[in-house]
């Protein structure tokens, strides 16, 4: 099978050609159809995230068709339709597995960073962690979903029903998130790059009520704030522009450093909290979400050889929506 491998960070994906691999115990083997190219992988190719397995295939917003199953799995069957989400694998037995927390079990295993991921023709996981995809998204459509979407999912919760929200970085979640806040009635204020007039329109054509630079102070003070741009400058910014017992939830994996800032900007009983990861019942509670909320996806379709191209793309902000790699030509290209 084909695959695009990480060998070491901060070098560009190489093409390879590996042998097939064979589903284990409890998992899954499936032709990959599609595999959303989120800044998580980023991360992991730029070396903002530390030790991960190599070679590596990227990848974690994977929607497969089931292959084959190894030894004890029977959840799914041949030809079932599913998606691989970035939480790959946890021990089930910890404080934070057994409480409902496993998205913080210190043992956990994601995919596309421990275990191998979906930027190939194939690819193995554990059944327990895989998650049905509503039919009324197609391959490339869905892909996006299994960590913009759910990421971004759990970060509304974590932001509470205010209103006003602001979003901080229009990427491929947050264009999700915004059409997710407004089929709940929330108003919603969109902060892009500055100058980045077309995010700033793309925003606006999906619902935000007001669209600008990320350094401009919104028309009024909001209740809530998800960033997702993964710039620790943005934190004291969206402090400044929430009201009193506002919330600023930091969305993403990784951040650069967070610059110091008055007590004021935190006074007030605000908080600034981050989301860590998923757990299953989020995914299954988004999916559930899914087959009422009038949500699509904007995708960019490519062939699995150009994911440099789209990472290169991603890290200079030249996407609107999401990469979605195509193994496959028929899957969607």
């Amino acid at each position: 099978m084909r695959a695009m491998l990480l060998e070491r960070p901060g070098r560009p994906l190489r093409e390879a050609s590996l042998q097939r691999p064979d589903p284990g115990p409890g998992q899954v083997l499936l032709e990959v159809k599609a595999c959303g190219v989120c800044r998580t992988d980023l991360h992991v190719a730029d070396g903002d995230l530390p030790d991960p397995t190599l070679p590596l295939a990227l990848g974690h917003e994977i929607v497969g068709r089931v292959v084959a199953t190894g030894p004890g799995a029977s959840r799914f069957a041949a030809g079932d339709r599913i998606g691989v989400p970035w939480l790959g694998w946890t021990c089930g037995a910890c404080t934070y597995c057994r409480t409902g927390r496993e998205n913080l079990c210190d043992r956990a295993r994601f995919t596309g960073y421990q275990l191998q991921g979906g930027y190939a023709e194939c690819a193995v996981a554990d059944e327990r962690f895989c998650l049905p995809i509503p039919t009324s998204f197609g391959d490339v459509e869905a892909a996006p979903l299994l960590c913009a979407g759910l990421i971004g999912y759990r970060a509304l919760v974590a932001a509470g029903p205010g209103s006003p929200l602001g979003l901080y970085g229009f990427g491929a979640a947050a264009h999700l998130v915004l059409q997710l806040a407004r089929h709940q009635g929330r108003r919603v204020f969109a902060f892009t790059r500055p100058g980045d007039e077309a995010a700033q329109s793309f925003a606006r054509s999906l619902g935000a009520e007001w669209a600008g630079p990320s350094d401009q102070k919104p028309p009024e003070p909001l209740e809530a704030a998800i960033l997702f741009a993964p710039v620790g400058a943005l934190v004291p910014l969206a402090l400044q522009a929430v009201a009193k017992g506002g919330t600023v939830v930091c969305a993403g994996i990784h951040m650069s450093p967070i610059p110091s800032f008055s007590y004021d900007l935190l006074w007030g009983e605000r908080v600034v909290r981050s989301v860590a990861n998923l757990t299953r019942q989020d995914g299954l509670d988004f999916m559930r979400l899914l087959e009422t909320a009038p949500i699509r996806t904007v995708t960019e379709a490519m062939p699995l050889t150009e994911a440099n191209e789209a990472l290169d793309r991603l890290r200079a902000g030249r996407l609107q929506g999401a990469a979605v790699l195509v193994p496959h030509p028929s899957s969607g290209l």
